[in-house]
């Protein structure tokens, strides 16, 4: 179980954002001490503040009063309501705060129920309630309490929640820090060797990627940008150039990564431990949805590339134990395009990590794949021209075939030659 503390003024604040849950179904009151319940056991804001600063001296020099805890179990945790309010209560008590006023929700907007606590570290004198070491007597506490009802350790769960990524998602606005906090962990974290595997992996969580290219000051050069996802695999928003987001997620950082994780991923022996675990589902599973399902429940995702027609032109596998990223080529010939083309041809596409490719979609990938040993990128696409109002300069033109260009001239000379 992990604790989180904070501290503020607005005792009103922190009583009106867990309200809020409350009133949208997503949130319980479960325990309250000093502050009286409604007799229609509807606890309101107004009321509790009142309640809450009634308690509070007239004088006392805490700067921020108002202390608010959230307690998060593990999402395997699973706790009734009566044990969540003595877990809250408990805690409480073992950190100071039991003879304060305090309110205890339930928050189910997550899939991970937990508890939030608002109550005071001023007592009824002014005095503020001991805070030394405050963090370690927490931990001491949690531990504490995960002995008592058999809970999941709060190490194991904070390295779960720390390969957790959130899906970006556009309508949330702030795209520069929602792409940023997925990209930079998951360059760092997961071994991809081409640029369609990492495509892949940014696919999970509504991110695209485009490499641009052109000159300046006379010097080629190569750069790439990020773009927000809706669910139809749009593209969402103004793209945004990596380097808003460091060096660690840009071109040249990305072809040394590619570089290692080549390297990494024969030593560690990656692509054997995957590929028989996979070949067993394939086999037991000809269904599209079928497949997907038993892949998850090994922490494995399965991605598909459809062009506009649905016909399956890629593959790719996302371990995420390894956190390692195969295009199902690299597994063998099994593991092809048109292998599971003819495998899903009597099972229609289905919603998932699946995109379509074809006119609608926004940009058009430049070079597939992208690696170190095929460097040589083909040219902008018209589709994206516009976008070089973020990278400058313009890239160079378009050289068109020599046959085309002596037809051309040919035309020309006639005209000319009428014109005269």
């Amino acid at each position: 179980m992990i604790a989180k503390i904070t501290t503020g003024k607005d005792i009103y604040g922190a009583l009106a954002y867990n309200q809020e849950k409350v009133n949208e179904g997503l949130g319980k009151v479960l325990a309250s001490n000093i502050i009286p319940e409604p007799e229609d056991g509807r606890f309101r804001v107004a009321a509790c503040t009142e309640a809450f600063n009634r308690w509070l001296p007239s004088h006392y020099r805490t700067e921020k009063p108002v202390i608010h805890i959230s307690l998060n179990p593990h999402p395997d945790d699973n706790l009734t309501n009566e044990q969540l309010a003595d877990i809250g209560r408990e805690y409480l008590q073992q950190m100071g705060y039991g003879a304060q006023p305090y309110l205890i929700f339930k928050h189910s907007d997550i899939e991970r129920e937990h508890i939030h606590i608002v109550s005071l570290q001023v007592d009824s004198e002014g005095k503020k309630i001991n805070d030394s070491k405050r963090n370690l007597r927490s931990v001491a506490a949690t531990e504490k309490l995960e002995k008592k009802y058999g809970l999941h350790c709060a190490k194991e769960q904070k390295q779960l929640e720390q390969w957790q990524f959130k899906p970006v998602d556009a309508e949330k606005g702030d795209l520069k820090k929602q792409i940023g906090s997925v990209i930079k962990p998951a360059v760092a974290m997961y071994q991809f060797q081409t640029m369609g595997e990492y495509r892949a992996l940014l696919s999970l969580y509504n991110i695209g990627v485009e490499e641009v290219q052109g000159t300046r000051s006379g010097k080629p050069y190569r750069g790439l940008l990020y773009s927000a996802l809706d669910s139809d695999g749009n593209k969402a928003g103004t793209p945004i150039k990596s380097s808003a987001f460091g060096k660690t997620v840009g071109f040249t950082a990305l072809e040394e990564r590619m570089k290692k994780s080549t390297i990494l991923i024969k030593e560690k022996g990656y692509r054997e431990r995957v590929r028989p675990l996979i070949a067993g589902m394939v086999r037991e599973n000809k269904n599209e949805s079928k497949l997907r399902q038993k892949l998850k429940e090994k922490d494995i995702d399965l991605y598909l590339r459809r062009n506009n027609t649905g016909r399956i032109t890629g593959v790719t596998f996302i371990d995420h134990q390894s956190r390692c990223v195969l295009n199902g080529s690299r597994l063998g010939k099994e593991f092809s395009a048109n292998v599971f083309n003819d495998l899903f041809r009597e099972s229609p596409a289905v919603e998932g990590h699946t995109k379509q490719v074809g006119k609608k979609e926004p940009f058009t990938p430049l070079v597939e794949p992208f690696s170190p040993a095929n460097s040589q990128t083909g040219h902008i696409e018209s589709a994206i021209g516009s976008l070089f109002s973020i990278l400058s300069p313009e890239p160079e033109s378009y050289v068109e075939n020599p046959q085309q260009l002596r037809k051309k001239r040919k035309k020309k000379k006639r005209k000319y030659g009428r014109q005269t």
